[in-house]
Order: structure tokens, then C-alpha cells, then sequence
């Protein structure tokens, strides 16, 4: 166990206890392994945690579930390809789970707070990490689920993330990687899916460009390249009973929709959250609309999962 992350399990019963009144009091409970609502795939590991913090939807633990990783300093258009296979492979019935950095876990969870995001902090789940998500991790808890194996109060440190990223591909039937640099942390993540028997997806880059260097590698070394999600599907399938978004809405045409999330935005930033209940549309087509605006140059994205018109 580390100083700072050390494992709940290692925490004195009389701090379990206290612990367990004040992660109920953020709407949390403790899940132990052998506890049925312990992820079956998690539970399988040699390694897998003996304790897990978690706040949200502990249903979606239940469900067949694939993780998007990648680079923290990602290119608009890397977040936005992460953005689109998170809303698809959402639509096709998959949780979607992935490590709440900047960059492409962003977007992905973004993407599938409609159908369904799981975030792994190395933290505890009362921190705010990174703190310009502190708004997607509010919206995570209240809407997908926020699991940690640190004990509330916990503090980032760079150890404990290679060690929270074996639960994120320990959760899944896949690790889909987008835009990993030569150093990127993602390539922890795929060298532990595959150790743990999961299949790794890569989205190609550039040779030229190194944000791809560790992406390009990973195909090298015999990852699955990734054109769309069907890439992906066609490999691990579809799940058995495919749920309805909860958002579901009639198809909007794309100018149609841009025109609504612009005359709901102004100089003054929103939240994302308000946009989607303003809109009433799902957060996926939004979080497309935004991609868009942004690429164009006429959206600022703030603090909060908050964005403003330029």
C-alpha cells in the first residue's frame, strides 16, 4: 500500500467505521470483494482491490462495460473520435469507463453520461481531481458511478494512478486507446488489459505527430486498429440486452441542433448539464455540437464543465 493511496483495506476497523458514516453522508457506500455487486470481471484479478469507495449508480457495475483512455493534452479531433466511439459504444448497450484526466477520458465521459460512465479516481472520491472536472466528477456521481479503492481525503499521487488504471481495464471486456504519446500513462492501461486477458483497440495517428507515437507502437506490437466502433463491436460484440438511452430523442438535424445549443449558450458560461436540460436533447448530441463549435473556434470551455460562445 502507498503512503498516500494506501488500500482500504489496510486502514484500521475504528477509520473503516468512520469512514463508512462520512462516505454515506456523500451518498456512498463501501463495496467488498464477494460483496454481489462487486464487478464480476474486477473480482477475477489476482490483484483486484479488497475494497472499493464508490458514489452513483452501483447498477452499472452489472453491465457489460469497455474503457476509453488516452492523452491528457489530446487534439480536438482526438477528443472528439473519443467522444463519438463513447456515444456509439454507449448506444449499443456498453458502460463506458475511463480515468477522469483532462483530454481524451473527458471526452469520453462526456460522451456516455447518457448511457452510462464509471470514472476511477487515484484519489479519494472527496477530492477533486483534476480540478477542472470538479463539475464532471459532480455530474458523474449523480448521473453514472465514481469508484476508488483510496480512502476519502486520499490525495493524487503519481503511484497511485498506474495502480487505479488496472481497475479500469479490470472492469472491462476492452481497452480502446486514443492518442497515447511514447510516456503516456494509457500504455499502462493497455500493458495491463493485456495481462489481464482484455482486448486492446487503437486509434492510427500520424507517424509525424507524437502524440500518436505510443498509439502507432501498441498496433505495432499487435493491438486492434480501430476505424469506427464497429471495429470494436465487431470483436466484443453486442451486449445481450442493449438498453434504451435514457435520453432517447427524435433525430435532429445537425444544423437544427447546432442552432439550439448556440441560442442556449452565450458569453456568460453554462454548464453542460443546463445545455442538455435547455436543449432536451441526449449529452452525447450536445457534446458533438460543442466538439464542433470548437474546432470552429467559437466556443471556451471553463472550469466546472462549463463553455461560453467567443
Amino acid at each position: 500500500a502507498h503512503a498516500a493511496c494506501p488500500s482500504l483495506a489496510t486502514v484500521p476497523d475504528a477509520a473503516i467505521a468512520r469512514e463508512e458514516e462520512v462516505l454515506a453522508t456523500l451518498g456512498g457506500r463501501f463495496i467488498v470483494w464477494g460483496d454481489p455487486l462487486y464487478p464480476p470481471p474486477l473480482a477475477a484479478l489476482p490483484d483486484a482491490p479488497p475494497v472499493l469507495s464508490a458514489i452513483g449508480d452501483l447498477g452499472l457495475l452489472a453491465r457489460p462495460t469497455l474503457a476509453i483512455v488516452g492523452g491528457r493534452e489530446a487534439s480536438l479531433a482526438g477528443r472528439r473520435f473519443a467522444a463519438d466511439l463513447a456515444a456509439t459504444l454507449g448506444g449499443a448497450g456498453y458502460v463506458i469507463a475511463s480515468g477522469l484526466a483532462r483530454g481524451i477520458d473527458t471526452a469520453a465521459h462526456e460522451a456516455a453520461l447518457a448511457t452510462g460512465t464509471v470514472a476511477v479516481l487515484a484519489c479519494g472520491l472527496d477530492q477533486a481531481y483534476p480540478p477542472q472536472n470538479a463539475g464532471l466528477q459532480d455530474a458523474i456521481a449523480g448521473r453514472g458511478l465514481l469508484l476508488s479503492e483510496c480512502p476519502l481525503g486520499a490525495p493524487p499521487i503519481a503511484r497511485a494512478f498506474p495502480r487505479r488504471n488496472r481497475i479500469v481495464s479490470g472492469l472491462s471486456a476492452g481497452v480502446v486507446v486514443v492518442e497515447a504519446a511514447a510516456k503516456s500513462g494509457s500504455l499502462i492501461t493497455a500493458q495491463r488489459a493485456v495481462e489481464q486477458g482484455r482486448e486492446v483497440f487503437v486509434v492510427p495517428g500520424s507517424p509525424m505527430d507524437p502524440r500518436h507515437a505510443g498509439s502507432n507502437s501498441l498496433i505495432r506490437d499487435g493491438a486492434i486498429l480501430v476505424r469506427d466502433a464497429n471495429d470494436i463491436i465487431g470483436v466484443v460484440g453486442r451486449p445481450q440486452a442493449a438498453p434504451q438511452a435514457p435520453e432517447k430523442s427524435p433525430e435532429i438535424p445537425a444544423d437544427t441542433l447546432t442552432a439550439m445549443v448556440v441560442a442556449a449558450l452565450g458569453a456568460v458560461p453554462t454548464a453542460v448539464d443546463e445545455l442538455v436540460r435547455r436543449c432536451q436533447v441526449s449529452a452525447a448530441s450536445v457534446a458533438e455540437v460543442l466538439f464542433s463549435l470548437e474546432l470552429e473556434g467559437r466556443l471556451e470551455r471553463h472550469r466546472g464543465n462549463r463553455v461560453s460562445l467567443m
